[in-house]
């Protein structure tokens, strides 16, 4: 299932030729210039002396412009730390090398328009926060892995990863196509991921963040709102706390998206835009769509809603609440608490009283653990689904306290 983690492109008029160089296998994966053709061949003679080359550490995948394809490379990475033993890896530096040797077959209009879609694709690439490893499946949790099957576990990465998180599949495509190049398609996702050793009395274990972004219905703030038709919500993320010790592991999900109803929060001259409710979208069905998702995903759902219990934000705290409760579904239960108002002046500590209410659906919902030697002992049942506004700082704050509490628990088994 491993993807090659080591390359040499090799540049032609004609060609490019792909070599492996972490391996003993003799192959090649030639790309075509004029015909577009990929195929993975001997490497016996295929690649001319003399061809200029550089290392490339993956493929991120091949699109078209109006000049025609152009092949997105990961030339340079940086070591995150590991998982289980295998290396996590961040992307650094990437290129854009077009098939096409001259621009003569475009107009002037063409090649101002194409000039700025590449503008746009190096913004993309150079944006922080791409991850991707060659050998572990950084798109699933470990209690997904853990609950698969042997076949599935043999799958190329492309094939099984989760594809709410890998942000490179639609440029995959030409290359996932043909399944004797699998060690070719890096899946690559976008987020964050950090992992660090620590030591409590004594004893070394490593904790491991990943925060898993969707991209089924990415965009900037503010712009993109809610959910879309299909149920996905803005700004979904799936954090997974993992902790590391002598070879067993304990995992711990949570969840954050924009409140899944369908609205909007267009910029305009005020600081904060107001929020507006569609009318014209049926918002029980689509809350549901989405719910019933996360439910197959994650199992029994608390929603933690932060938002503001008056002014505008009200609206939507209201909708979110008649809408959760004509649902009618015993696995969603609804968690308000007005975090600007129970914490004003800074009063911190009173976010114990969310803590408090909440601390009976943490224990029951529990947490994934494993032994060395594959043994499951628990397993997380539900998920917390938190939301603000934006899914940023009041978020982050209860989303922080939920994980400390879990973290706690989990060092205290391992002692």
């Amino acid at each position: 299932m491993a993807v090659h983690e080591s390359m040499r492109l090799y540049i032609t008029p004609e060609r490019f030729f792909v070599e492996p160089t972490d391996s003993d296998e003799s192959e090649v994966l030639i790309i075509d210039r004029v015909s577009q053709e990929i195929s993975l061949e001997s490497n016996q003679g295929q690649i001319p002396p003399g061809a200029a080359s550089k290392f490339i550490c993956g493929i991120f995948g091949i699109i078209r412009l109006l000049a025609g394809p152009y092949l997105l490379l990961i030339t340079r990475r940086v070591k995150v730390g590991e998982i289980g033993g295998q290396s996590i890896w961040r992307v650094a530096d990437t290129e854009v090398i077009p098939y096409k040797k001259t621009l003569l077959h475009l107009t002037e209009t063409q090649m101002n328009d194409n000039k700025i879609y590449l503008s746009m694709l190096d913004q993309m690439l150079k944006a922080d926060f791409f991850y991707f490893s060659t050998t572990y499946d950084l798109s699933h949790s470990l209690q997904r892995l853990s609950n698969t099957s042997p076949d599935f576990k043999q799958l190329a990465l492309h094939e099984r990863a989760d594809q709410r998180f890998i942000w490179n599949h639609h440029v995959l495509r030409e290359l996932t196509q043909q399944p004797e190049l699998s060690k070719y398609c890096l899946p690559v996702m976008h987020g964050f991921v950090f992992i660090k050793s620590a030591i409590v009395k004594g004893k070394t274990f490593d904790y491991a963040l990943i925060s898993r972004r969707s991209c089924l219905r990415a965009g900037t703030r503010y712009f993109i709102r809610g959910i879309n038709s299909e149920g996905h919500a803005a700004n979904f993320v799936e954090t997974e706390q993992i902790v590391e010790y002598e070879g067993s592991m304990c995992s711990f999900v949570q969840t954050r998206g924009s409140i899944p109803m369908f609205w909007s929060q267009r910029p305009n001259l005020k600081y904060k835009p107001d929020p507006v409710l569609s009318t014209k979208e049926n918002q029980l069905l689509g809350m549901k769509t989405h719910l019933d998702e996360q439910i197959f995903n994650y199992g029994r759902l608390v929603l933690v809603d932060l938002i503001d219990q008056k002014g505008k934000e009200l609206t939507l705290g209201t909708a979110l609440a008649d809408n959760v409760r004509n649902v009618h579904n015993d696995n969603i239960r609804l968690e308000s608490f007005d975090f600007h108002k129970e914490c004003s002046k800074m009063r911190w500590e009173r976010l114990n009283i969310l803590m408090d209410r909440i601390e009976a659906d943490r224990k029951e919902m529990g947490y994934f653990m494993s032994l060395r030697e594959g043994t499951v002992l628990s397993q997380q049942m539900g998920v917390f689904r938190t939301n603000c506004i934006d899914c940023l700082d009041r978020t982050n704050v209860v989303q922080s306290l939920i994980a400390r509490r879990t973290l706690q628990d989990q060092l205290i088994v391992r002692h």
